[in-house]
């Protein structure tokens, strides 16, 4: 498997294609790096390739915050410029700028 060169950044405020939810990027697999387990339970027509960049999220829906990963294909820019109340973001970031969360240096690898 070749990885891709990721679409998306860290900082950037993201949305699920299909499923209702945003979150804020906090990591980047250049490849599929879950269990076999997680990946086998996805319903099969909706089941993403490993071959492409992962995206480990602060997320939020409606109704909870919790962590997701997210295929790239799945992702979409979140236009709103609505900051993401995922609890854990002030932990690793240190605010916003230009609609994408900055990451504190004690973080940044």
């Amino acid at each position: 498997m070749e990885a891709r060169n990721a679409k998306f950044q860290i900082g950037q405020v993201v949305r699920h294609r299909k499923y209702p939810f945003r979150g804020v990027i906090f990591d980047v697999d250049p490849t599929f790096a879950n269990s076999e387990e997680w990946w086998s339970s996805i319903p099969e027509d909706v089941r993403p390739t490993k071959d492409q960049p992962f995206y480990h999220l602060f997320a939020e829906n409606a109704e909870t915050t919790y962590i997701a990963y997210v295929s790239e294909q799945n992702l979409l820019v979140d236009e709103s410029g609505k900051p993401v109340r995922h609890p854990d973001v002030p932990n690793v970031f240190s605010g916003m700028k230009g609609g994408n969360y900055i990451m504190r240096t004690e973080h940044a690898h």
